[in-house]
């Protein structure tokens, strides 16, 4: 009984910390490091000023529910500023590993 219990707590740990760091969908707006959440609602004038803030040496950020995440994958923004997305990655702090970037339907 016993083995079995700590065979169980075990598993459940196991599998626990592996969902933890697996991909997970964050919907958020495409902005740029020097606006960063000023640009929190998508609008054709956020990507007009993302766009021109990007071009002037900023870097792609997401932000999400009043909080602003850096981005490893820049490449994968180009167009998308001032956009609504849906970025799949693992999130670290204020950090996104970014695996994926799609323009969101939904806010989810």
């Amino acid at each position: 009984m016993t083995k079995k219990l700590v065979l169980a707590v075990f598993s459940i740990l196991v599998f626990g910390c592996l969902a933890w760091g697996a991909d997970k969908p964050i919907y958020g707006t495409v902005s740029d490091s020097h606006c960063g959440a000023k640009h929190s609602a998508p609008s054709a004038g956020a990507a007009t000023c993302v766009e021109h803030c990007i071009s002037g040496g900023a870097t792609y950020v997401l932000v999400s529910h009043d909080k602003v995440y850096q981005l490893d994958a820049q490449d994968k923004f180009k167009g998308l500023g001032g956009k609504k997305v849906k970025v799949m990655g693992s999130v670290n702090g204020d950090s996104i590993t970014v695996s994926g970037v799609t323009a969101a339907k939904n806010q989810g």
